[in-house]
């Protein structure tokens, strides 16, 4: 079965000078991926005629599908509707069913008058079939050329995304018979990515090219990632099934966990499965930590609560941290986070915490504690341990790796029942 390729393209020069970052994208490729299309290209250009008009030439050389976010707002930097008529050769007309909907928006939901400008929204290029945005005044466009499929949609991410559900994902999966694209991830932590490839390049040598093997370091840590293409589901994961077992048997010393989960929520897993509460006293992570934690839905059955002690008057008055500690080994010290760590736990009198302190930079350092030493200690009732770590990145860097060591060590306690 010939494997089904699409690109998606991301119109706006707000993208590109970096004021948003594209989500579009990575939510448009899973949707695909679950039912056998494969992304080949991922491009963003400019709000400019010709870059918009050469990327629709040179990709739609390459994939099937053409899938563009962007341009499609009432300003006159967009230019995306008006350019798409030109492209495929129409001409513009007034989608009396998008009309309606726009009318009764502004005149029954936003209580709003509703002027020309607005009105153009529903000005679509008669050589398209309209696709209804429920979220927004600018409906999806879709075209057909040379047997290729181009689907227009607005950059709003909630539009985009009520239009790719409810109308691209179907019309796609009836117009495209395609094979299956599966993945198995497992999380790795406690051995560096050469380190890794190393302990199992026997096992990748035996994958075979259906199946591709994917590292993808993060902090510390290394997610591996198989993703293999077949046209049978059920032979496809046998053999995911069969690499992946090998992986796990192979990294068994190393191995987070097998889902494709970020670490906070293997330790919310961990928690809510044991029943058991945690909470954090931070000081150079700010805050970041908790965050992590309750990000997750349904947090609250385990996470109790943090104190975000960035001063020393802080983890004095509300950490009971002594001022001999502090005075005697400083706030970055095996010391102060064991104080911290020990008094959070009997404050939020909960089952688990974590206490974080260090020198995040680029400030701040001296010979005796530079920029990047790292302090953390993690506790239950019965255990506590602390490590210290040396960090060399940036100040925004030390603090996600700062975390990701944290929730790290916290989660090897709660599966060792400590």
């Amino acid at each position: 079965m010939k494997k089904t390729f699409a690109t998606i393209i991301t119109i706006g020069d707000e993208l590109l000078i970096g004021q948003v970052i594209d989500t579009n994208s990575a939510f448009i490729a899973q949707e695909l991926n679950k039912i056998g299309i494969a992304v080949n290209h991922r491009i963003a250009v400019g709000d400019g005629w010709d870059d918009i008009w050469n990327a629709l030439d040179e990709e739609s050389k390459l994939a099937d599908i053409i899938l563009i976010t962007g341009g499609l707002g009432p300003t006159a930097d967009d230019i995306t509707k008006p350019l798409l008529c030109k492209y495929f050769g129409g001409k513009m007309i007034v989608h009396k069913p998008t009309l309606d909907f726009v009318t009764y928006l502004f005149e029954n939901v936003l209580q709003r008058p509703m002027i020309e400008r607005n009105r153009k929204q529903a000005e679509v290029p008669d050589v398209c079939t309209v696709l209804h945005n429920e979220k927004g005044t600018a409906p999806g466009m879709l075209f057909e050329k040379e047997s290729k499929i181009f689907v227009a949609m607005p950059g709003v991410p909630d539009e985009m995304k009520w239009i790719t559900t409810n109308h691209v994902i179907p019309i796609l999966t009836q117009k495209f018979q395609t094979g299956f694209i599966e993945h198995k991830t497992l999380l790795t932590a406690g051995i560096g990515e050469s380190f890794l490839a190393e302990k199992i390049k026997d096992i990748e040598t035996q994958i075979p090219a259906h199946i591709k093997l994917a590292y993808l370091p993060n902090f510390g840590m290394v997610r591996l990632r198989l993703t293999g293409f077949g046209e049978n589901k059920d032979a496809l994961l046998a053999e995911l099934n069969h690499h992946f077992t090998l992986l796990k048997n192979e990294l068994s010393d190393f191995l987070v966990i097998d889902e494709d989960l970020p670490l906070e929520a293997v330790v919310g897993k961990l928690l809510t499965e044991k029943g058991k509460t945690i909470a954090t006293a931070e000081s150079c992570t700010g805050g970041y930590i908790a965050h992590l934690l309750t990000s997750r839905p349904g947090s609250s059955a385990f996470f109790s609560g943090s104190v975000v002690s960035y001063s020393n008057s802080v983890k004095e008055k509300v950490l009971h941290v002594k001022d001999t500690t502090l005075k005697d080994f400083g706030a970055v010290s095996k010391e102060t986070v064991t104080e911290m760590v020990t008094n959070v736990l009997a404050l939020m009198n909960t089952d688990y915490a974590i206490a974080v302190s260090g020198i995040m930079g680029p400030d701040g350092g001296s010979p005796e504690k530079p920029v990047g030493l790292v302090w953390i200690a993690v506790a239950s009732k019965n255990n506590l341990i602390t490590k210290q770590f040396n960090l060399r990145y940036d100040r925004s860097r030390n603090i996600h790796v700062t975390a990701a060591n944290a929730l790290n060590l916290i989660r090897q306690l709660i599966v060792d029942n400590r």
